[in-house]
């Protein structure tokens, strides 16, 4: 499959059937995201995978509200991928310090990225998930506290179609050596 099909066939699922990821497909993922560029290769990162029903539940739980109703599917995916940012290395540390960018949280979002472009060549399906109670997932993982959570990506194989793709136009995000 070329790049271009591959980025339509991605999505965000939010519905997922109660079928368990081979692990070798989940082995050739985090391998793909192990591959991910980061600054000054700092690879900012660690990967939990949450697997365990029991546990699986209870990070499905620190991802959903009741209050305003979101993140109700998360407890269909088989496998929670729980990204915790580490710390760079001292070139991007620094890089980061002169620019006032925080390099790290950039590297995570190329990292998950790539996991889920790795998914969708699998025929797996993903989600991103922002949203959740830190304090919960971090005691549930035993995750020291100075370390922070920073995305969870959800992995399993898609209980609904792949959706037509609904983006803004090139030329309202697309302009040629002016910002206009």
């Amino acid at each position: 499959m070329d790049f271009h099909s591959l980025t339509l066939l991605r999505q965000s699922d939010r519905n997922y059937l109660d079928r368990p990821v081979e692990n070798e497909k989940l082995e050739r993922i985090l391998e793909c995201a192990r591959m991910a560029p980061s600054a000054c290769n700092a690879q900012p990162w660690k990967v939990i995978i949450v697997d365990l029903p029991e546990l699986r539940n209870k990070i499905a739980d620190a991802t959903s509200s009741k209050i305003i109703g979101i993140n109700h599917f998360t407890k269909q995916a088989p496998i929670h991928l729980v990204i915790i940012e580490e710390p760079g290395n001292y070139s991007s540390k620094l890089g980061g310090w002169i620019k006032k960018k925080h390099f790290p949280l950039i590297d995570i979002g190329i990292f998950a990225g790539h996991i889920c472009l790795a998914a969708a060549a699998e025929g797996l399906g993903s989600c991103m998930i922002g949203w959740f109670d830190e304090p919960i997932v971090r005691k549930a993982l035993e995750i020291p506290s100075a370390k922070k959570v920073a995305l969870i990506v959800l992995i399993g194989y898609p209980g609904k179609e792949t959706r037509k793709k609904i983006r803004k136009d090139p030329t309202e995000i697309v302009s040629r050596n002016i910002y206009k």
